[in-house]
């Protein structure tokens, strides 16, 4: 069935289009240059995706194997059912590539925060003052967050996850080892800004790796839940890592602890298979080339073009055009960018408010973050209650269920009020007639409020976006990276200058305002996709594949009653 179309023409008369699924761009008269530049690089790059997809799910057989024919050439396709489809793998591999996964994540994080509470060591050692030096070792490896995603989200799309994630991974851990080891404080910023670009591949590439494996929302969101319970128990750990250690053993201990649980996920990383669909294709259709000798045999992505131009044009911009003309990206960025910086701020703020205010240690100013992640394990609960609650609405076929927004979104209008409280709480309690654990309480609402905002918006994305998942995801990393990487360097003269209480309240001020996302996409976010070229043409996709599978199964079944009557003949 062919879709709507405004222009009036025939599918046949679009040659730019596939299928006639796209629809000719009408760019209004005040639209500028570049916005069009945009625009067709966001149809040609959805148009590609969308054809890699369908030849992959293509449902059209010869004897003995589902190809289908392109000049001389034999396109490999998925077969209904077929067991090596990531989507059709066993309950306990899928659980495997999740803990796997989650396992580097935690890795990649903790990463992030390791020095945190080593400065009284590091900086000595490097001869190095205080100052915004000692906000470096931490902001240098989130600016490479900012880097790694332009890269690393695209090319798993273009050269499957598990290469992405094991070269990056073996990087992350040699230059780890570079930062123990490192002579010269600039080359250990050095090693530290490499080590934060290859750590940010698996927090880029996981929404990818879920959606690669889970087409059930419900199943994907709870392993989206599991994947950001590793972003935030890593930088909690750290500091307890680092305050209780380098004071006694020196700071480079904290690191070789850093490598020793790089050392624990190898085996597991080794072992992950590929979730990406077109990869998988692309080395069966390999293998068949091998074993039948017949060059001919390809998978839809041997199609696609690789060259550099297309490398450089589409694929690694593919992110910064989502986050310039996707709203739901832009809008997504934004709030996870504040929500990310001011937990970053945190580990300015806590030393200022714990070890100035009630003359605590480092350690036991590291031990005061537990509250948050403790805020943490009740927005998991909260996730799976809802998620409960969900799943049995839509067994009932509740209208409210079949809305795209009312899946995960409804958990970031819980989580944002509650991150504005845990600011203003924090920020009007820290003071030395009021005793340490009840601004420390803070840590509960806050870890409650920054977890639900990150599971509900970033499912949201993984949702709406699917196969362009790991790009929308690497939009959104790069962007609170950069957040991330550079408030920090706010957060000690804004604290000393304002004072804990107000400097906490403009910070809550600010996450006030963003609490209206959610809130926006439930009620526009219909429309907002409908706008979206990427959400549209995901749309159709899933609406063709549906047709062919009915129809595959309409010639199976027929098939089987001529056989069953051929045999009572």
């Amino acid at each position: 069935m062919a879709p709507y179309d405004r222009s009036g023409s025939s599918p046949g008369d679009r040659q730019s289009s596939i299928a006639g699924l796209i629809e000719p761009p009408q760019p209004a008269h005040y639209e500028s240059r570049l916005s069009r530049i945009i625009s067709g690089l966001d149809e040609a790059d959805a148009t590609r995706q969308y054809e890699i997809e369908a030849r992959d799910n293509k449902i059209e057989s010869l004897p003995n194997s589902h190809v289908s024919s392109i000049t001389d050439k034999k396109v490999i396709h998925w077969e209904d059912e077929d067991p090596e489809n990531p989507v059709n793998w066993p309950m306990w591999k899928k659980f495997f590539v999740v803990g796997t996964v989650m396992l580097v994540v935690l890795n990649s994080t903790m990463g992030s925060a390791l020095p945190s509470n080593a400065l009284p060591e590091l900086l000595p050692y490097f001869h190095v003052g205080t100052g915004t030096q000692e906000v470096l070792p931490v902001s240098i490896y989130l600016v490479g967050y900012i880097l790694g995603p332009l890269l690393f989200g695209p090319l798993s799309e273009q050269y499957g996850r598990r290469t992405i994630m094991l070269s990056t991974f073996f990087g992350y851990t040699v230059f780890a080892l570079g930062s123990a080891l490192a002579p010269t404080w600039a080359v250990f910023l050095f090693f530290r800004f490499i080590c934060g670009v290859m750590a940010s591949s698996p927090i880029t590439v996981t929404g990818g790796i879920y959606a690669d494996i889970y087409q059930d929302p419900i199943s994907r969101g709870r392993a989206m839940a599991v994947f950001i319970g590793g972003t935030v128990f890593g930088p909690l750990l750290a500091p307890v890592i680092s305050g209780f250690v380098s004071p006694v053993l020196g700071w480079k201990w904290t690191f070789w602890i850093g490598l020793i649980f790089a050392g624990v996920a190898w085996p597991f990383l080794l072992c992950l298979p590929e979730t990406y669909g077109p990869i998988i294709l692309q080395n069966r259709a390999a293998k068949l080339r091998k074993t039948t000798g017949n060059p001919n045999i390809i998978a839809p992505l041997d199609l696609e073009d690789k060259g550099f131009k297309q490398m450089a044009t589409v694929v690694l911009t593919r992110p910064i055009r989502m986050f310039i003309s996707e709203w739901i990206v832009l809008a997504s960025c934004l709030y996870l960018s504040l929500a990310y910086a001011i937990f970053y701020m945190y580990f300015e703020a806590y030393p200022i408010i714990f070890e100035q205010i009630y003359g605590k240690n480092a350690g036991v100013s590291g031990l005061m973050f537990l509250p948050i992640g403790g805020g943490a394990i009740l927005a998991s609960l909260t996730f799976l209650w809802y998620d409960a609650m969900l799943h049995k609405a839509q067994k009932l076929n509740k209208p409210w269920t079949q809305k795209e927004e009312s899946r995960r979104l409804p958990l970031a209008c819980i989580g944002g009020p509650l991150y504005v409280v845990a600011l203003f709480w924090l920020g009007w309690t820290a003071r030395a007639s009021i005793p340490y654990w009840v601004p420390m309480l803070a840590g509960v609402p806050f870890g409650i409020g920054f977890v639900l905002i990150f599971m509900a918006l970033l499912n949201y994305l993984t949702d709406a976006y699917e196969i362009f998942a790991a790009s929308s995801m690497a939009a959104s990393s790069t962007c609170r990276s950069l957040a991330g990487a550079s408030l920090p360097f706010a957060a000690t003269p804004m604290y000393t200058r304002l004072g804990v209480a107000w400097a906490s309240s403009l910070l809550g001020f600010l996450s006030l305002l963003m609490c209206a996302i959610p809130f926006i996409f439930l009620w526009k976010g219909d429309v907002l996709r409908e706008n979206s070229k990427f959400c549209k043409f995901l749309k159709e996709k899933k609406v063709k594949e549906e047709e062919e599978l009915r129809a595959q199964r309409a010639r199976r079944e027929s098939k089987a009653l001529l056989d069953e009557k051929a045999e009572e003949v």
